[in-house]
């Protein structure tokens, strides 16, 4: 049995980093938004392990 994928729907994603969905798309026009996917019906989804890897290239240390 293989891994299943974990994507997490622009909403889920948006609830997770408590932002609005106009954030999510103003990081995109500024080319700062996670990984992500368009689906043919124009929905968006993120991988887990690119959000988990676009969080940790946002560290930073003290």
């Amino acid at each position: 049995m293989g891994t299943q994928r974990q994507y997490l729907t622009l909403k889920a994603f948006c609830e997770e980093l408590a932002v609005a969905k106009s954030t999510f798309y103003d990081w995109c026009a500024k080319g700062r938004a996670p990984r992500h996917i368009k689906l043919p019906n124009g929905e968006i989804r993120i991988r887990r392990t690119d959000l988990e890897a676009w969080l940790e290239s946002r560290e930073v240390a003290a």
